[in-house]
């Protein structure tokens, strides 16, 4: 083997290395920039079922209220009408 030929050969060689080097690195980057999005894909789903849960019991709340006045028969049935017609507007004023 001349000197050229090896000098030719280790050329390729450190060649295939660098390259699988900067390939490996990138893969990692991406890897890393994959696995962040999934966190906060996972954060702002977390946060939507908090809403979600939040909703689902002040609902749950309004209709142990609507069951409760159709099934009792009382001087308090306007009341509680009336408590139910204020309760949209009072969660108007809270969300704004």
């Amino acid at each position: 083997m001349e000197f050229g030929d090896f000098m030719g050969l280790a050329t390729a060689v450190f060649g295939l290395i660098s390259v699988v080097g900067i390939a490996a690195e990138t893969y990692k980057r991406r890897l890393a920039f994959k696995e962040r999005e999934l966190e906060l894909l996972a954060h702002q789903a977390s946060a939507n079922a908090a809403q979600h849960a939040a909703q689902a019991e002040r609902l749950e709340a309004r209709v142990r209220v609507l069951e409760r006045i159709a099934t009792d028969k009382g001087a308090e049935l306007a009341l509680q009408i009336e408590g139910l017609r204020e309760a949209p507007e009072q969660l108007r004023s809270i969300a704004q």
